[in-house]
């Protein structure tokens, strides 16, 4: 048995080995995997035979723990402890420790945690809605007690003046701020012109005035996943302090689903941590089934800390 850096060649047999790995939840294609001379990017690959079994990649893990390195595993869980033993071998500075993310059901990344001496940190959960039987009909007497209340909501205008894009960005800023996150849940953030762009192009937004003010915003991304079709993604809600306890992330929600419903969309997704319970109960409501939950693993850099620590 081999280990070796990855190389152009090995792209399709790695992103079929990825793709497995993950049960299928996403699928991925040769071309998203290339060599990189980036030395905080760095994928081995475990061959034997002529074969290559198993990959492992350590990268950068991105905003939500920016003094963290994210290790991903695929193939044969065998050869996962000397992929990871060559990567802890050359290490990039910087960095204070690891961190790995595994669903439930992902045995062979959830057994190499466990046994290699990380830390069982945070969960998170993900959930899926057929849109097919998703049915407005339930909500409609929450959205003519909310009109009557004064709020209404509408499908964001993409060509809206710079002020309403500012006031959208505002409270965009001030959920953030009150969300409850974890490093797998904390996306990256968005200045107004990141903000604007990322909705512009590949989603769609939904608010909820009163008095001409935004009180309440969605986002959903809009994509096609291989063995789905047509499906959305909640990418964000957020309601302003002063208008929560009403029911508004629950109906704009609801309004989001009814126009991917009516147009063309057939499933939904969506996500977070399990620290943020009133989205949970949201989610409930509208009819989301929760997936086996995702599990985040972290382990501390340093000579004390990996010594303490056991390898499979």
């Amino acid at each position: 048995m081999k280990v070796r850096p990855f190389q152009h060649a090995d792209a399709q047999e790695v992103a079929r080995l990825v793709t497995e790995s993950v049960r299928g939840q996403w699928v991925y294609g040769a071309e998203q995997f290339r060599e990189s001379e980036d030395p905080h990017r760095r994928r081995l690959v475990a061959v034997q035979n002529g074969e290559l079994l198993a990959t492992a990649r350590l990268s950068p893990f991105g905003e939500g723990a920016p003094d963290a390195l994210r290790l991903d595993l695929a193939g044969d869980r065998r050869l996962f402890t000397p992929l990871f033993l060559a990567l802890l071998a050359d290490l990039p500075a910087g960095f204070t420790r690891l961190l790995g993310v595994a669903r439930e059901d992902f045995s062979e990344q959830m057994a190499f945690f466990h046994a290699a001496g990380f830390r069982h940190a945070w969960q998170s959960w993900g959930a899926h809605l057929n849109l097919r039987a998703f049915d407005f009909e339930r909500f409609r007497a929450l959205d003519e007690q909310l009109f009557l209340q004064g709020y209404e909501v509408e499908r964001w205008d993409n060509e809206a003046p710079e002020s309403e894009w500012a006031a959208l960005y505002q409270l965009h800023r001030q959920g953030e701020r009150a969300m409850p996150r974890n490093p797998t849940t904390t996306p990256d953030q968005l200045d107004l012109k990141g903000l604007r762009s990322m909705i512009q192009r590949e989603e769609r937004a939904f608010v909820v005035r009163h008095k001409q003010e935004i009180v309440a915003l969605t986002r959903l991304t809009l994509g096609n996943r291989k063995g789905r079709g047509p499906e959305v993604e909640s990418e964000f809600t957020a309601t302003h302090p002063a208008h929560r306890s009403r029911g508004l992330a629950t109906l704009l929600k609801a309004h989001a689903l009814h126009w991917a419903k009516n147009s063309g969309y057939t499933h939904a997704a969506t996500g977070g941590t399990v620290l943020n319970l009133p989205m949970l109960r949201v989610n409930t409501r509208l009819g989301y089934l929760a997936e086996p939950m995702w599990v985040t693993w972290e382990r501390w850099l340093g000579a004390r800390r990996l010594d303490e620590n056991p390898l499979p």
